[in-house]
């Protein structure tokens, strides 16, 4: 293989086939594949005893791809590292010498690049430096301390929990978060209290008020009790409108897009997961076909900066007048302050060319990849626009009765837009739907002091105090964010992980943990505080940003964190007890031997055992699972079927791959039957079967496949809807986004 003048290492193909059509015949343009070297699966890699010097490896796959790297170097060939601008990325590029056996020398040139453009890309190749080592040096400290947490808490999990447990520093920590919130919604005591609106009609036009004020406190109202005594006094009242207020309010748009707050916003207005959004914004920075050429179409996804180009400020501008009108633009631009310890040299998410509108793009990304873009490409153009000018407007309206004064005053609000500013492109998006509600533009009538309104009728309404809500990934990455736990580049991995192991379930959103996830946090909070404890991994973070900055070493810092971390582990090995953790005293009685049963932690969940095991090997859920509907019509359908064994009715039950038909005479009968669920979609692998409901025998998964199997092995992960009316044969699923689409004839279904 030719040795090659100029050598560019990325870490994708895909980066790597964008990069090479803005260069000339003398760069070869090459991916690494990611990281080249690893610590070692097989053992932890780090000696503890010498400056904790990890020991790293080539993995056998990585082998080949550094023998081809090797090939294009010669003696005179220049070596320019165009990994990612962040600590991975220079931590790549250092492995990469590392591994090549190449040394820092003047033919090592280190580029970085915000977007992946032509002109970004020529520049970067014209202003080059040296490799970071502050960066590589926090990269490393990082590594070695989540590798040392790891490696010596999990196996301590394993003996004195259960087997195949894992604790990570960040991930424990989110698990905490989540688990904490859970118990909170679980202790809530909800509380009654009332509302009493008035609704009002002038000049035809219909508006509410609300009770606000019961002699001059704020109103509270208990109990319906309450409630009727106020309606009473009400009774036959003259409404007047006591005092006006007008005031214009200006509000300004939101900062340009950061990698968390592109998840959360991702997460709120698209419903995508964290890892989904990072892996379609990864796809648009490497570089995506548009116009015949390749090109990344956004800046740099792993950003905590709100920073953004002076190229992109002139171009925001443009783009505004074109599109909304010279009116919206701005005079001069608007900067953002970063977070503290945010790195300002970055840019925020934006498109590379902000004249590229979404529309123009439409046939170029699929769709998800297009709902994003726009969403970067409004927020990017929002946050250069005016300000949005609004009239709010407030009314307090007093009672009373008979000549004498009520101690009630009723509030109404209205807002209406003067301007609309920036919201003509994009408002920012809320966790809580109500909140939303509040935002829209609610006109009052035009309203006199002194004024006496038509009453149209005073509604009472029962409400009661709501507990916390679950957290959803948009709303754990913000709590991470704001507690400082964790960079941009860990979220997706971390929530990723969590739910993957089992401690955390998904739920229309909604992060659930598990019966693990309970018992393995309380063991970490009371035996290992300093690891889940959320100001001290803040601490952590901002130890390794100082190293990332040249302010601090990195084997300080993990001597500091270890020597403790180990002492507690080896105390820990002698004195934590099993039975103590995962055995829970119950008052039940054992049915077989009359011994008490035991709550015991399984790899399921929490179950009932007798405490005379292995004895007795008595077990049973802890608690029976609440039938759902579909369960209960399907017992209907199943109640005549009979054991082929034993002769004795069978019985639905739940098993580790679902729901199944197990004889009621168990366990003296161990009859089983699977329960088939037909689709009543013919499959169009053979013609002749139907596709049923079937799970995996590896994780459980649900999946469709055909009935005449193994003699048709037609499947599909999607669920099927019917059969196509288009290409007559073929079957019409429902994808994960949601649309309908035919797997033979690909045409998606309005």
């Amino acid at each position: 293989m030719a040795v090659a003048k100029n050598l560019i290492i990325v870490e994708s193909p895909a980066k790597a086939k964008t990069i090479s059509k803005f260069v000339g015949k003398e760069y070869v343009v090459k991916a690494s594949m990611g990281h080249v070297r690893d610590l070692p699966k097989s053992k932890t890699g780090v000696d503890t005893e010498h400056n904790f010097e990890p020991t790293y490896l080539i993995p056998v796959d990585k082998k080949k791809v550094i023998k081809d790297l090797d090939s294009h170097i010669g003696e005179k060939t220049i070596v320019w590292i165009a990994t990612d601008e962040d600590r991975e990325g220079e931590a790549i590029g250092w492995h990469l010498l590392q591994a090549l056996k190449h040394p820092e020398d003047d033919h090592v040139r280190r580029i970085v690049f915000h977007e992946i453009t032509k002109p970004a890309i020529l520049h970067a190749l014209e202003t080059p430096r040296k490799l970071d080592h502050h960066l590589i040096d926090a990269q490393q400290a990082r590594r070695v301390l989540d590798r040392l947490v790891g490696y010596e808490l999990s196996p301590l999990l394993w003996k004195k929990v259960r087997y195949g447990l894992s604790a990570g520093r960040v991930q424990s920590v989110a698990v905490r978060l989540i688990v904490e919130r859970e118990r909170e919604i679980k202790a809530f005591k909800a509380e009654e209290y009332w509302s009493i609106t008035a609704q009002y009609k002038h000049d035809d036009k219909e508006f509410d008020a609300e009770l606000n004020k019961i002699a001059n406190k704020k109103a509270k109202i208990d109990d319906k009790a309450a409630a009727d005594k106020i309606l009473k006094e009400l009774e036959g009242g003259v409404h007047k409108v006591a005092s006006l207020e007008k005031k214009e309010v200006k509000r300004y748009p939101s900062p340009p897009f950061t990698t968390s707050t592109l998840q959360q916003e991702a997460a709120r207005k698209l419903g995508f997961s964290v890892k989904k959004t990072m892996v379609l914004a990864q796809i648009m920075y490497e570089g995506v076909d548009v116009f015949g050429e390749t090109v990344g179409i956004i800046t740099y996804m792993r950003t905590d900066s709100v920073n953004l180009a002076e190229t992109a400020l002139r171009q925001a501008q443009e783009v505004i007048s074109k599109e909304f009108g010279k009116e919206f633009g701005l005079a001069s631009p608007r900067f953002y302050k970063s977070k503290k310890g945010a790195q300002e040299a970055h840019e925020a998410i934006r498109p590379t060319d902000l004249s590229l509108h979404p529309q123009a793009l439409k046939p170029f990304l699929d769709k998800d990849q297009h709902r994003l873009y726009e969403l970067i490409w409004m927020r990017t153009v929002a946050c250069q626009m005016k300000e949005a000018i609004l009239e709010q407007v407030g009314a307090d309206v007093a009672t009373e009765k008979s000549g004498h004064a009520l101690p009630y005053i009723f509030r109404a609000t209205g807002q209406t837009i003067v301007f609309p500013g920036f919201m003509k492109a994009y408002t920012e998006g809320k966790d809580n739907p109500e909140e939303e509600l509040e935002e829209m533009e609610k006109v009052l009538p035009e309203l006199q002091k002194d004024e006496a309104l038509n009453v149209q009728k005073i509604t009472p309404e029962q409400h009661f105090t709501k507990p916390p809500p679950r957290y959803t990934e948009a709303s754990l990455v913000k709590k991470l964010e704001s507690e400082g736990i964790g960079r941009p580049s860990t979220y997706a991995p971390t929530i990723s992980t969590i739910v993957d192991r089992g401690y955390i379930k998904k739920e229309k959103k909604q992060l659930i943990p598990t019966d693990t996830a309970e018992v393995v946090n309380d063991v970490l909070v009371e035996h290992f505080p300093d690891v889940v404890d959320y100001k001290f991994t803040a601490k952590m973070e901002e130890d390794l940003d100082a190293i990332a900055e040249g302010k601090r070493a990195w084997v300080p810092v993990i001597k500091d964190f270890y020597d403790p971390f180990h002492h507690a582990i080896e105390v820990k090995q002698d004195t934590l007890k099993k039975e103590d953790i995962v055995n829970e005293e119950t008052s039940e009685k054992c049915e077989k031997c009359g011994l008490p049963m035991v709550i015991k932690l399984g790899r399921f969940g929490k179950f009932l055992s007798c405490s005379n095991y292995p004895k007795c090997k008595n077990a049973k859920p802890l608690h029976a699972p609440e039938k759902s509907p579909a369960d209960i019509e399907l017992e209907k359908k199943l109640a005549g079927k009979k054991c082929d064994k034993c002769g004795k009715p069978m019985v639905i039950k739940t098993g580790r791959y679902g729901s199944f038909l197990g004889c009621s005479g168990y366990p003296d009968c161990k009859g089983i039957q699977p329960i088939i669920h037909f689709t009543g979609v013919k499959c169009s692998g053979c013609g002749e079967g139907q596709l049923i409901e079937r799970r995996t025998r590896k994780g459980g998964r649900t999946f469709y496949g055909c009935n005449k199997f193994p003699k048709c092995k037609f499947a599909t992960w999607d669920k099927p809807l019917k059969n196509c009316e288009t290409c007559g044969k073929g079957v019409v699923v429902t994808t994960k986004d949601g649309a309908e689409k035919c797997l033979t004839c690909s045409g998606e279904k309005e």
